[in-house]
């Protein structure tokens, strides 16, 4: 089975030149729940308090949202995290993205999203959303969105850090972990590898 690591201990790399810079690359994995849980409470108060949608429409949205996510997902990661760059400037950005990522997968403060990014990313999809749905729809989908996306981040930092026991858990950790040190252009699911099978970008289980 192939390496794609430089270290699998509790270890980075400078990334960045300024100090400033720098430390907005490393984040606690508690960062991203101190965040965006109240945001995901405040936008179901809306949904109820101040639209009063049913609360099945709000339910409906809301697991949407969290599917929706899975997608975005494992597109970001095949696509975007791994995209094939050939210049000098590409394998930067590449290695900025998520390849210090798999040269260091055990960095506990590298494990989820900074706010340096997750934010402005969140920014964007409201305002796409905001004008796919409307603002009284888009208040659940955005809050099952962002949900999915905390189970994404917590999820990813558990795989890499926490001992698992359970059948499940231990599902997803083996399939994160192929990735790592099988094949990084198979198994973009991280949370679930729903998609990698609809799109048969999934492990062949029966091979060693």
């Amino acid at each position: 089975m192939a390496k794609n690591f430089v270290s699998n201990k509790d270890e980075t790399v400078r990334m960045f030149e300024s100090n400033f810079l720098e430390a907005f690359s490393r984040v606690h994995f508690t960062v991203p729940i101190i965040i965006y849980l109240p945001v995901i409470v405040y936008l179901l108060y809306l949904s109820f308090a101040v639209h009063y949608l049913p609360a099945l429409t709000v339910a409906g949205l809301f697991i949407s949202g969290i599917a929706f996510w899975s997608l975005t997902e494992y597109l970001l990661h095949r696509f975007i995290f791994h995209f094939p760059a050939k210049s000098k400037l590409g394998k930067k950005i590449h290695f900025i993205f998520h390849g210090v990522h798999h040269d260091y997968p055990s960095d506990s403060k590298r494990l989820v999203m900074p706010p340096s990014v997750s934010i402005p990313l969140a920014i964007i999809f409201y305002f796409v959303f905001l004008a796919l749905f409307g603002q009284a729809l888009m208040l659940p989908f955005f809050a099952g969105f962002i949900l999915g996306y905390l189970f994404y981040d917590i999820t990813h930092y558990a795989i890499h850090h926490f001992n698992m026991h359970n059948k499940f858990w231990l599902a997803i950790k083996n399939h994160h972990m192929l990735h790592h040190y099988q094949d990084e252009y198979k198994g973009y699911g991280v949370s679930t590898p729903f998609w990698d099978v609809i799109f048969r970008t999934n492990f062949d289980k029966t091979k060693s």
